[in-house]
């Protein structure tokens, strides 16, 4: 008998696994080959750009995990997985952007995050590509980024170097995580809901990184929208925010993400259009993860609905104990799984 299974192998699932391996025990991770949320994710890592009111605890998890990811980086290879610490613009191009903006950042300021208001010569001395119609923005320094789909074959090799065995079939164990993402609900009965998003990946002209080195979150006209810049050339732009099951890429989906995108940053008319595709992430009925304890030997850790990759090194930590000792994190607290009981 395993000491665990792991059910899931995204991003939560394998580092959790690797956690628990690191510690001696022997772990087995049941992998069904399909790619999940992580596959289409841009890979933000923004605990303070995507921090909302009425989130306090969520925002206080974000911030302790991105305290937590240049070491997680530095353990798998910054490198290898794309990890940038170049930070990030919040950027409006109309008057009300800009109030909705400033309406955001004077509230993440309170919470005492570091964010710093932007005329528009400031953003642009940042970023020249940026449009000459921004109106002003913010400036996110510990917002920094990651490559989902680099990182996963990272964590892989990880998980299986200390030991764990990724199969299709696991054995029984004394303790199953549950790390499944959409799939959770179907597994642990949990309240976790598909939550559709359309994103696109662009490619510079002779693939060189593109003219901008800052992720760029967008306020544009009342459309939302944010561009993650690659060093081979790519760029992320996404992602539509839909209540549906499909996974249909759709002529609106892309029209919306790219004439957003061009507003803010025009050279993007230029690029080539190389994908597009539609994800689900894991979505709970107040956004928040569930992570936790839910019957005798089994814990989730699902439903991280937009933060799945920022919190993936404070879940994988924090599970690791819970299995080890039996005995939750306080940091869990607003996040066990019987909230919605």
């Amino acid at each position: 008998m395993n000491d665990v299974t792991v059910v899931g192998a995204g991003p939560i699932g394998l580092a959790i696994a690797w956690r628990c391996a690191a510690r001696g025990m022997t772990v087995e991770v049941a992998d069904d080959g399909l790619p999940g949320a992580w596959h289409a994710a841009a890979g933000m890592l923004g605990p303070v750009s995507e921090s909302y009111f009425g989130e306090g605890a969520l925002t206080a998890l974000l911030v302790e995990s991105a305290r937590r990811w240049p070491g997680f980086a530095a353990e798998l290879g910054a490198e290898e997985i794309g990890y940038r610490a170049s930070g990030t613009l919040v950027v409006a191009l109309t008057g009300d952007d800009l109030a909705e903006v400033e309406r955001l950042r004077v509230y993440q300021e309170s919470l005492g995050l570091p964010i710093t208001p932007q005329r528009p010569g400031e953003l642009r001395d940042r970023e020249p590509l940026l449009s000459p119609r921004v109106r002003g923005g913010a400036y996110a320094p510990d917002d920094h980024q990651v490559d989902p789909r680099r990182l996963v074959p990272a964590l892989r090799g990880a998980a299986t170097s200390a030991g764990a065995a990724i199969v299709r079939e696991p054995r029984p164990a004394r303790i199953t995580v549950v790390a499944a993402g959409t799939g959770s609900a179907a597994v642990a009965g949990v309240p976790v809901r598909p939550v559709k998003g359309q994103i696109l990946r662009l490619r510079a002209p002779g693939h060189q990184p593109p003219g901008f080195s800052h992720v760029i979150r967008g306020y544009a006209d009342g459309r939302h929208a944010y561009l993650v810049p690659r060093l081979d050339g790519e760029v992320v732009v996404g992602a539509t925010v839909e209540e549906r099951t499909d996974a249909h890429v759709t002529a609106g989906g892309v029209s919306e993400l790219l004439r957003a995108a061009a507003d803010l940053v025009p050279e993007i008319n230029e690029y080539e259009l190389v994908e597009a595709i539609a994800g689900h992430r894991p979505g709970t009925p107040d956004n928040a993860p569930l992570i936790g304890a839910v019957g005798e030997g089994v814990i989730v850790a699902t439903g991280h609905y937009r933060h799945g990759i920022v919190l993936t090194p404070v879940t994988a930590d924090l599970v690791a104990d819970l299995v080890e000792t039996g005995v939750p994190d306080p940091m869990l607290g607003p996040f066990a799984p019987g909230r919605f009981a």
